[in-house]
């Protein structure tokens, strides 16, 4: 298993609210939380491997209308 945390900044005047509640939805995403900081929303993704977190959750999540930019940090467990 792939465990992968995705900050995501979104575009100004974005509620990130809104496009946590989107990300939410997205298979893979095991938890997208609203918080303050340098980031909007903070995602835990956990995938079969490094592909499926690659081409399936993150090319989805930086389609989500609102998502300006993604730092991924996968996890050395």
């Amino acid at each position: 298993m792939t465990r992968a945390y995705i900050l995501i900044q979104t575009e100004v005047g974005d509620a990130g609210g809104a496009v946590a509640a989107r990300i939410a939805a997205i298979k893979g995403v095991t938890r997208a939380e609203n918080v303050t900081g340098p980031y909007d929303v903070i995602v835990q993704a956990d995938t079969v491997d490094t592909e499926e977190l690659n081409r399936g959750v993150l090319a989805q999540i930086q389609a989500v209308d609102g998502v300006q930019r993604t730092l991924t940090c996968p996890t050395l467990s």
